[in-house]
């Protein structure tokens, strides 16, 4: 079965409110996005409660996205199971996603230095977890010097609050988000 509601079916006339959820949003994309994840917690809260699924299956490219439905599928008692799903890449490691199509063929052959910059991250964190702050603004240096147009983030923070951490404790990910032409690139990884 599919469910697949009309705009009036979920916005109908007179809509007035809206789903905000705060700490896991304040960070990452949270500032370069005003007003994004109020509209994602809104919608996805309308769905949840107009379907009543048992289970609801997120992307973890969007990891803070997924934290923002765990947090308010916790908070407003919806009884769903939220499950993250892996991220799916490209054999050169790009993670998948409709962005992509935004990309010029020489672009395309830029952007999976995002994923391989953030593993280069990863492994410096394990090796120095001390450095986190100084290993994420060289990463971001390469990002522009291999070519991106804008860094609008890489940062290592914990898994489950998104706090940035200036010293690697488990469990993190690492996180950036970079521009190439008009495309907004976002990826994570864990770390270890």
């Amino acid at each position: 079965m599919v469910f697949c509601p009309g705009r009036d079916d979920v916005y109908p006339e007179g809509f007035s409110t809206i789903v905000s959820v705060t700490g896991v949003t304040s960070g990452l994309c949270g500032p370069f996005r005003p007003g994004h994840f109020d509209g994602v917690a809104t919608v996805v809260t309308k769905l949840l409660l107009q379907c009543l699924p048992d289970v609801a299956v997120f992307g973890e490219k969007d990891y803070q996205q997924l934290l923002v439905i765990r947090q308010l599928v916790r908070d407003l008692n919806i009884p769903v199971n939220i499950i993250g799903a892996p991220i799916i890449r490209e054999e050169d490691g790009l993670a998948m996603s409709s962005r992509n199509r935004y990309l010029s063929p020489e672009e395309r052959n830029l952007a999976p230095a995002l994923n391989r910059v953030l593993r280069s991250v990863a492994d410096a964190v394990i090796a120095k977890p001390a450095d986190c702050e100084r290993i994420c603004r060289l990463a971001r240096s390469e990002l522009l010097e291999i070519g991106f147009a804008s860094v609008d983030y890489v940062g290592v923070c914990d898994r489950e609050t998104l706090e940035l951490l200036k010293s690697y404790s488990e469990p993190a990910r690492v996180f950036g988000a970079a521009r190439l032409g008009t495309a907004r690139l976002i990826d994570n990884i864990p770390v270890g």
